[in-house]
């Protein structure tokens, strides 16, 4: 039995095993890491005039080389091409002034230079990428799907339907309905300011597709015609008290009127 089994194993061959195992772990820790980090294949001169950007509009608060400073900035590395093209992209970034939090406005940069500024941060480091067009596609989502998965995670600071509520210290969650799908689903990817984030671990791609979808559905308008501020039952409640209290008020006058 001892031959054979010398017949059939070589000395050599845990070793071998070994070696094989820890270049295969490599290689898809590579592949997992190109895939993440993505920029929408940004050239050489991309990032080099993303680099001249960032020095003129970004450093005075990231720093020249984005690795942040204490209590003005935080630092940019690792944070993906994602991140960026969300703050740049609905204008959030650069800030005009500091406060709680950084409000949407018009965008200071074009769509060329918003993903120069991406792919030089991203070379940075290893961060979530720009997420592709079918991604983001309402069309290929599941509304109703997205709808469960937004109220688990998303209503209690949107609102049921995304139509934005206020939070603490000065800080709100915004408005949802006229936010692009890419830059909802990168919302989602990153966590901006007082948002968590919601990787791929704990709200999948599809599910974020579903979200999407969800919100997509929203924009049409509410069926049953006034919105009442698009904020749930709490507003239909309280039309329907004040109604019946106004009745119960109108028919005690007229009850009293009529007794006298």
């Amino acid at each position: 039995m001892h031959a054979l089994a010398k017949k059939r194993h070589h000395k050599a061959a845990p070793l071998l095993l070994v070696v094989v195992l820890l270049a295969l772990i490599t290689a898809i820790g590579a592949f997992s890491a190109t895939s993440a980090t993505a920029t929408s294949e940004a050239s050489a001169d991309d990032i080099a005039d993303g680099e001249r950007l960032f020095a003129a509009n970004c450093a005075s608060c990231h720093g020249l080389d984005a690795e942040g400073q204490d209590g003005v900035a935080p630092s940019l590395v690792g944070v993906g091409a994602a991140a960026v093209d969300f703050q740049v992209g609905t204008g959030r970034m650069p800030m005009q002034a500091s406060g709680p939090q950084a409000p949407a406005k018009p965008v200071q940069f074009t769509q060329e230079e918003i993903n120069q500024l991406a792919g030089w941060v991203a070379s940075l480091g290893a961060g979530p990428a720009i997420p592709t067009a079918e991604q983001v596609d309402p069309a290929l989502g599941d509304a109703a799907n997205g709808m469960e998965v937004f109220r688990t995670n998303c209503a209690m600071c949107h609102g049921s339907i995304g139509g934005g509520g206020a939070l603490t210290q000065g800080k709100f969650a915004p408005s949802l309905l006229e936010t692009t799908p890419t830059h909802l689903y990168e919302a989602m990817l990153t966590g901006p300011q007082s948002m968590p984030v919601f990787n791929d671990a704990n709200v999948t791609p599809e599910h974020k597709r579903d979200v999407i979808a969800y919100i997509d559905a929203q924009r049409a308008g509410s069926p049953g015609g006034l919105s009442l501020g698009a904020i749930g039952p709490v507003s239909e409640g309280l039309w329907a008290w004040l109604l019946l209290l106004g009745l119960i008020i109108a028919s005690t006058v007229w009850v009293g009127a009529r007794s006298s």
